[in-house]
């Protein structure tokens, strides 16, 4: 093996994976809000992203598209989303993808996939344009 091929592969052997979420889009419905364990505070989000119509050069129509994403908000980001987030609002969030099973009513297995937040921004409210006044 060449040098080359050498230093290559012990490199991919040390490199990190990246889980990482970058969303912007509106709220489709008031967040869940509960209270979990000694107070800590847990937010559902759920949040439409769409892809606008667009025509193909052959004439061919693509219709919008929307994506619907489940949210998850722990502690104070949850708390903020308490107080600040409304249907309609939009909101920018990073997080990272995590995907669960569980049985429902029936003993079916159900997926889900989530995004677990780490950070929120809230970029303008359903009633307005303006910016919650956040302290």
């Amino acid at each position: 093996m060449c040098n080359f091929a050498r230093k290559f592969k012990e490199r991919q052997q040390t490199m990190a994976s990246i889980n990482k979420v970058i969303l912007l889009g509106h709220v489709g419905k008031e967040p869940e809000v509960r209270y979990v364990d000694q107070g800590v505070c847990v937010a559902q989000v759920r949040l439409a992203t769409s892809e606008r119509a667009y025509k193909l050069q052959n004439g061919t129509e693509v219709p919008e598209r929307t994506e619907w994403h489940n949210i998850i908000f722990w502690r104070k980001l949850a708390e903020t989303v308490e107080k600040y987030v409304h249907k309609g609002d939009m909101i920018y969030v990073e997080g990272k993808i995590s995907s669960r099973s569980y049985e429902d009513k029936q003993g079916i297995t159900r997926y889900i996939t989530e995004i677990w937040a780490d950070d929120l921004k809230l970029m303008g409210s359903a009633k307005g344009n303006e910016q919650p006044n956040i302290p």
